[in-house]
């Protein structure tokens, strides 16, 4: 049977490493802003579906009280021919008064017209209500003034329910805009529930027969209504303003190996903060990184790990025990759940791991496309100049730059040595970003590299070329520092 694989096409992985920026912008930055500028779309996104949802839940307590005066006005109307038809109305706008336990409005939830006073009750409503009708009959000076209220309210029921189809024509747009990528808190447990078989007491004269139950891992968890079960988990905020990293407890619980139930357990007993969802990502993430370096088996540790964490926090206050309890248990349907998902989840880092590999080895291998030192000169016309501190001097800047550049690798000393900023370049892209950074700080504090004005040959036609990119160059800066 083949597999469909095309849910996963909505999944949305924090891949940054084909994000190239001008070299005078750091790329951290401009990740972790980006990052940002997402995870605020997010949360104003899911803000406004809350609204939306609270307004049609008034306006439907608001549509059911006029909807109820107007049945009330229509079955006096033949009253209103024979008495005064104020009485009369009056009379229906008493019938059409509901409880008073159903009088407020509903409580609105956090964050929501959190700049607003609370909303008055039905009551004080339809008295609002009432008296638009009122001063627009007063205007209009109607013959039949009762027919004339039953219309206009009609009017005013009709304005309300067709605010009620814009307001779910937006909800059903950013419902389906929020449902369209797939994100950690989308991910359903997929540990909730497996199939046992038990026997009925046997009576006389009778044959035993098998009852199929169903037994929920999490009993607090309800089909129709999931929001309730997860009410019982433990709250974690998401600090969406820090980047995702584990925590060196939790890189010590990636240690751990995944048949090894008996260490995990009284790991997670002895550090119960790791139990959160960011501690999950971060596993996740380092899954990731072990599956680009070809580390399989660690990377699939840290998947097996990750999710054991998840699992543990999904199944509620006593979710820690209940899952070892389970996953112990020889021969129970709950290992299968839990294996295959976490099989699955780790074929999918694979699968893009080995994406972003062959990416890589097609662009030459020559580290393009991941995060690099270079040297440049910023500026037009300038560039950067390499002076090597003599070996012999009595300045003492220039014997400290000295002792500086004999603390370089040979391959740096040589690159150095010939003069050449590509060659430097070269040295510097072979290494990690953070020795790289810490190379050319000591560059700068030995005084080995200085900006100077290039000297430019325009008699020659290489010259007058190189002058020419330098004047278009500029016209462009120019141009976007005052585009008008």
């Amino acid at each position: 049977m083949p597999v469909d694989y095309s849910k996963w096409d909505a999944l949305e992985l924090s891949d940054d490493s084909d994000i190239e920026v001008h070299p005078n912008v750091d790329k951290r930055s401009f990740i972790r802003a980006k990052q940002n500028q997402i995870h605020m779309e997010r949360q104003q996104r899911k803000l406004q579906i809350e609204t939306l949802k609270y307004e049609r839940q008034v306006n439907d307590g608001l549509m059911k009280r006029i909807s109820s005066l107007l049945n009330a006005l229509k079955s006096h109307a033949a009253d209103a021919e024979a008495r005064n038809p104020a009485e009369v109305a009056f009379q229906a706008v008493m019938e059409s008064v509901g409880s008073p336990e159903e009088d407020k409005p509903p409580a609105r939830p956090e964050g929501v017209h959190a700049q607003e006073e609370q909303p008055p009750s039905y009551t004080k409503m339809m008295a609002t209500l009432l008296d638009q009708v009122n001063k627009e009959l007063d205007s209009k000076k109607p013959e039949n003034r009762y027919n004339a209220m039953v219309e206009e309210i009609g009017v005013h029921l009709k304005k309300i329910q067709d605010l009620q189809q814009d307001l779910l024509k937006k909800l059903a747009e950013l419902e389906k805009e929020e449902s369209r990528k797939i994100t950690s808190e989308s991910i359903h447990t997929g540990f909730n529930s497996s199939h046992i078989s038990k026997s009925t007491p046997s009576t006389s004269g009778s044959k035993k027969a098998d009852d199929t139950k169903v037994e929920l891992l999490n009993p607090n968890f309800s089909m129709s209504k999931p929001e309730e079960s997860k009410a019982s988990t433990t709250g974690e905020d998401d600090d969406d303003d820090k980047e995702i990293v584990a925590s060196p407890d939790a890189k010590k619980f990636a240690q751990i190996k995944p048949t090894d139930y008996r260490e995990s357990h009284a790991f997670i007993g002895s550090h119960p903060h790791i139990l959160s969802e960011k501690e999950t990502d971060g596993l996740l993430i380092m899954a990731f990184d072990a599956q680009l370096e070809g580390k399989d088996d660690f990377a699939r540790q840290c998947v097996h790990q990750a999710l054991l964490l998840q699992y543990c926090r999904a199944l509620g206050k006593d979710g820690v025990a209940l899952f070892f309890k389970r996953i112990t248990t020889k021969g129970h349907q709950a290992q299968d759940v839990f294996y295959k998902d976490v099989q699955d989840t780790y074929y999918r880092i694979k699968n893009r791991a080995a994406e972003i590999n062959a990416q890589r080895e097609a662009e030459g291998g020559s580290g393009e496309g991941v995060e690099q030192i270079q040297l440049h000169a910023v500026e037009p016309g300038t560039e950067i100049k390499i002076k090597i501190p003599p070996e012999t001097s009595e300045d003492e800047a220039e014997r400290r730059g000295r002792e500086i550049f004999n603390g370089f690798t040979p391959d740096m000393r040589k690159a150095l040595e010939s003069g050449s900023l590509d060659k430097v370049n070269e040295v510097l892209g072979k290494m990690k970003v953070e020795d790289a950074e810490e190379v050319v700080g000591l560059l700068s504090e030995a005084g080995i590299l200085s900006v100077e004005e290039q000297i430019i040959d325009a008699t020659t036609e290489e010259g007058q070329k190189h002058l020419k990119e330098m004047e278009e160059q500029a016209a462009l800066e120019s141009y976007a520092d005052d585009p008008e």
